[in-house]
């Protein structure tokens, strides 16, 4: 953004340049927008004028929203707020936010985009007719997908993939498309492959039959994709529609780290890198450099506190950046405690995980923001997959692996409580049992004994 640098309230001098920005869509194009004196205008008045410049219609507003970007903080903006006054405080913003180092924070420059809504459901989505607003959002996710932000397994990524080879490419050739005409543009229509680390990948790597080559997998989808009478606003709604299965669509992201658990094979400790996904439906606990999930929840499954942040929890943002600057109320980093039902050799416990994260607050505001729009409802039963795995060739050893996207329990080093003086059932819906954090009164006393399953 440029022009940012001028004190609020005062006038800009006869004869110079207003300040000016772009608000960058998710294709990487800008729609430039003046921005006036400061404080200069809402992001209210700023999307009306981007959606305006796009000829958007009126059903665009609700699925778009604006929000501001760099490589240390991402923030999606409330209509109140003014981002020209974001940007001057920016620098202030990143030191309660995030742990870049000083020259980090210096050099930081955050950006306008036209992102969707964390709050816009998906189920509203697939109800957008305009092909311009569904392209917008195809962009954006084809931009998560291809970044590694969807954990997905293989299958997924060809269907994903191969809807991605007919936008780009047309309809399927047989003459022009193949194998080695894909190969050079893998990383164009693929998402990352999963980790392959420990010993399933050094046995997987060894072993007698080796996986084919991606292109041919993804050939072989997109064979299967639709012809040239199908338009493009249904090809975008599809690859939405494909997206709508997996746990972390529509949400805004956050760095943090969890503790790993000790002993084991390996005998690690201290903290694991997670991405921590919070949208309508709930939380999602991701391994980013694994990309895979580690932890799914749903509102109704999970309690939640927020521990050693500053300012109130409510808005994190304050007036528009007004806290920065204020005391912390505890000392240590900010932690995202969230508890949650699980087992302990085969008794119901309750057990908490922390997640630490300068950006813990605004993990937990976004969560009460979630919970106080009555969130999504429960998430549309995925689509069905289309047979794409083939059979194991005649006496070839059958070889299952773990989807990506099912929880990992395993790699989470939990503290679990049983309440006393009660004994805790399960119940179908789900519903919470008293909260550790004093929501339900209860008293609670730590499992003790062996291992935790969880710590296996």
């Amino acid at each position: 953004m440029e022009g940012e640098g001028e004190e609020e309230g005062a006038s800009a001098p006869p004869g110079a340049a207003a300040p000016a920005a772009l608000a960058f869509l998710p294709d990487g194009a800008g729609v430039p927008l003046a921005l006036g004196p400061p404080p200069g205008p809402t992001a209210g008045e700023l999307l009306r004028r981007v959606q305006g410049a796009l000829r958007l219609p009126p059903a665009a507003a609700p699925a778009l929203a604006l929000w501001l970007c760099s490589p240390l903080l991402e923030v999606q903006l409330k209509p109140r707020h003014r981002p020209l006054r974001l940007v001057r405080r920016w620098p202030e913003l990143l030191l309660r936010f995030s742990l870049g180092s000083p020259a980090a924070i210096a050099r930081d420059e955050p950006c306008l985009q036209l992102r969707r809504n964390v709050f816009f459901p998906k189920s509203k989505e697939l109800e957008l007719e305009e092909e311009e607003v569904l392209r917008l959002l195809y962009e954006e996710a084809r931009g998560h997908l291809l970044g590694g932000r969807f954990p997905v397994d293989p299958p997924t990524g060809e269907a994903l993939g191969a809807l991605l080879c007919r936008l780009r490419l047309g309809p399927f050739q047989p003459a022009h498309h193949t194998p080695h005409t894909l190969r050079p543009l893998l990383s164009e229509l693929l998402p990352p492959a999963p980790g392959r680390g420990g010993l399933w990948g050094a046995l997987r790597r060894w072993g007698p039959r080796p996986p084919p080559p991606p292109e041919e997998g993804l050939l072989r989808a997109f064979a299967r994709t639709p012809g040239p009478q199908e338009p493009p606003a249904a090809l975008y709604r599809a690859f939405l529609r494909r997206c709508h299965s997996l746990p972390c669509y529509g949400c805004a992201f956050f760095p943090g780290a969890i503790e790993r658990p000790s002993g084991g094979l390996l005998g690690r400790g201290g903290l694991r890198p997670v991405t921590v996904a919070v949208g309508l439906e709930g939380v999602t606990i991701i391994d980013p450099r694994e990309k895979q999930v580690l932890l799914t929840l749903t509102f109704p499954e999970l309690s939640w506190e927020l521990v050693g942040a500053v300012g109130h929890e409510g808005d994190a943002m304050g007036q528009e950046g007004d806290a920065v600057g204020q005391e912390e109320d505890s000392v240590g980093p900010p932690q995202l405690w969230l508890e949650f039902d699980g087992d302990h050799e085969g008794a119901p416990v309750n057990r908490l995980l922390r997640v630490f994260s300068p950006q813990a607050e605004l993990m937990s505001a976004l969560i009460e923001c979630c919970i106080e729009l009555g969130g999504a409802g429960p998430a549309p039963p995925p689509p069905e997959a289309p047979p794409e795995a083939e059979a194991p060739p005649r006496g070839a050893p059958l070889r299952r692996e773990q989807s990506v996207t099912r929880p990992r329990p395993q790699r989470l080093a939990t503290i679990d409580y049983v309440q006393e003086g009660q004994e805790l059932r399960r119940v179908k819906p789900p519903r919470r049992s008293g909260s550790f954090f004093g929501r339900g009164g209860g008293s609670y006393s730590p499992v003790s004994g062996g291992p935790s399953l969880e710590q296996g």
